[in-house]
């Protein structure tokens, strides 16, 4: 009978233990920065909660922020500036801990509904900049506070300093950076918009010409010596985090890296907490109750980051000068964040370009919302702007099109696709003498056509080839000329796989034929994008410029 009962109660036992199955389960990704804190305070976590009849199985695994917000935006068929698609091997987990909450504002801009609101932070880390101590002492480092107009200005007008940072499409801590400088670039113009806008493009050039993939590949551009060979040749200053900091010198390199709490700072990591299931909802409250603990402060301070407070944890490694906690940092407005990935991408995509311009009779309308100027002159004062976004990689083209412009052809070649390094001033001096044609039409598919085969024919493989075409009306050719169809299946006929072109299309004002304008990128590949307003054209133009290695594929 003993052994019965003692039988019977340990089935029973046994059996009334709580099953997590499907419900229980939990999945968390993050960011290889704060995974090892964050995946053994879930564990411990779990295993209190058993008592309290809270059964739970988390997986903490790490990914990539920007892999997940690929795919988180792709599942609302968007993509964002410069990310590209997601991993193939890509999940979306139950919660996710990106290391910014810029990341929810992108995707949130992309699709407002991707991501909740009233999201919280588990962990923090300011942007800062990192040099070399040496180097960092003639600035009159850990003594004089450095600013980022002091360094900005520094970078224009000296080439020895060398800039690094991450592709900040893709980076968190290289996007705050950037904004930083960004700022920084207009306050040095005093005021003046021109220089101010010269002042950002020489930065931005020069961040271009020192960027990196990936944070490891950066961190190895630090000088390996204290010689003064070493150090003129390796890296002068990196946006990086505080943990990045603190990590690197943890290590004993030969070269220590000074922290550098410049101002104005720049929107740190912190780490929202972001359930994207909310089946899972009420098991992820309760866990979120124990990362506002001090025992997953102290995790967080033995590997470089600070509490959701911004004060450190046991174990922090103080760098010199560090505040001993940090404010939250304010984020930029979503339109200030898009234009300066937009302009970053016009820079340091390869690029090879046939830009065409419509010069017929109505681009001669004035433009209220731009001071009564004309649809030509807001048009061409985009495209000298975004020329000088270019760098001297860059190859280009001018071309200008109506009707009957060069006897009988519809267009007319003012300079020919060629690198800029050597045809800058020629290109500079076509748009400035382009002048509307009073009585001219719009011939806008024969012109189409034309440029496509003309960038075809000199294909280049190491560069995005592009023919990017301004019009403010419809196709209106009196000569006849192709219609609709027919120039979809000529382009169509054209078109190599081997050789791909993208047609950006442009339209400007409100009486362009933008269905049929989409029905040709969508047919060949590539984008149309609209300024109702001519006044915007602009920005319109730069969007068109940066997601040019993104816009559509044919169909």
């Amino acid at each position: 009978m003993l052994v019965v009962l003692a039988g019977s109660w340990y089935a029973f036992d046994k059996f009334s233990e709580p099953s997590c199955g499907s419900a229980g389960k939990l999945s968390i990704g993050a960011p290889a920065d704060l995974a090892p804190a964050l995946k053994a305070q879930a564990g411990e976590w779990a295993e209190r909660a058993k008592a309290d009849d809270i059964c739970a199985e988390i997986d903490v695994f790490e990914a990539d922020p920007a892999d997940i917000a690929a795919a988180v935006a792709a599942k609302s068929e968007k993509a964002l500036t410069g990310v590209g698609q997601a991993n193939g091997r890509t999940r979306i987990p139950d919660i996710w801990v990106p290391d910014s909450s810029l990341w929810l504002q992108r995707l949130k801009v992309a699709n407002p509904q991707s991501v909740p609101a009233g999201t919280r932070s588990i962990a923090r880390s300011p942007v800062l900049l990192a040099m070399p101590e040496p180097i960092a002492t003639t600035f009159g480092w850990p003594q004089t506070k450095i600013g980022y107009v002091d360094l900005i200005k520094k970078v224009s007008a000296d080439q020895k300093v060398k800039v690094g940072i991450v592709d900040p499409s893709r980076d968190s801590t290289s996007l705050g950076g950037l904004l930083a400088l960004a700022a920084a670039a207009q306050e040095a113009g005093g005021g003046n918009a021109a220089q101010a806008t010269q002042t950002a493009t020489a930065a931005l050039r020069a961040l271009a010409s020192g960027r990196s993939p990936l944070k490891a590949d950066l961190l190895r551009k630090f000088p390996r010596g204290s010689d003064a060979t070493a150090l003129s040749g390796g890296l002068t200053v990196a946006p990086l985090s505080e943990q990045a900091i603190i990590q690197y010198n943890a290590q004993q390199p030969p070269v220590r890296l000074a922290a550098i709490y410049a101002d104005p700072a720049p929107p740190g990591l912190d780490y929202p907490f972001v359930v994207l299931n909310a089946d899972r909802s009420a098991v992820a409250t309760e866990l979120l109750k124990s990362l506002d603990t001090q025992s997953f402060r102290d995790k967080l301070g033995a590997i470089g980051l600070r509490g959701a407070d911004g004060a450190p944890g046991k174990g922090f490694q103080i760098p010199a000068n560090a505040p001993g906690a940090i404010a939250a940092s304010q984020l930029p407005d979503a339109a200030t964040v898009e234009g300066l990935l937009q302009k970053w991408q016009a820079i340091t995509l390869p690029a090879r370009m046939l830009a065409v311009i419509d010069v017929s009779g109505s681009m001669l309308e004035k433009v209220p919302t731009a001071g009564n100027v004309t649809r030509m002159q807001v048009t061409l004062e985009a495209a000298r702007k975004g020329m000088s976004l270019f760098d001297d990689s860059w190859a280009l083209g001018v071309w200008t099109f109506s009707t009957q412009l060069d006897g009988a052809k519809d267009y007319r070649q003012l300079v020919p696709i060629g690198p800029l390094v050597s045809q800058r001033t020629q290109c500079l001096q076509a748009l400035q003498s382009i002048q509307p044609k009073p009585n001219g039409d719009t011939a806008l598919y024969d012109t189409i056509l034309a440029g496509y085969k003309a960038v075809q024919s000199g294909w280049d493989g190491g560069r995005i080839n592009s023919l990017i075409v301004m019009t403010d009306g419809e196709n209106d050719d009196p000569a006849g000329g192709l219609s609709l169809e027919q120039l979809i299946a000529e382009l169509r006929k054209t078109a190599d796989p081997a050789r791909p072109v993208q047609v950006i299309l442009i339209g400007i004002g409100n009486k362009v034929g933008e269905a049929q304008m989409r029905q040709i990128t969508d047919a060949i590949g590539g984008g149309t994008f609209v300024a109702p307003d001519p006044a915007k054209i602009g920005d319109i133009f730069l969007q068109a410029i940066s997601l040019r290695g993104q816009v559509t594929q044919p169909k």
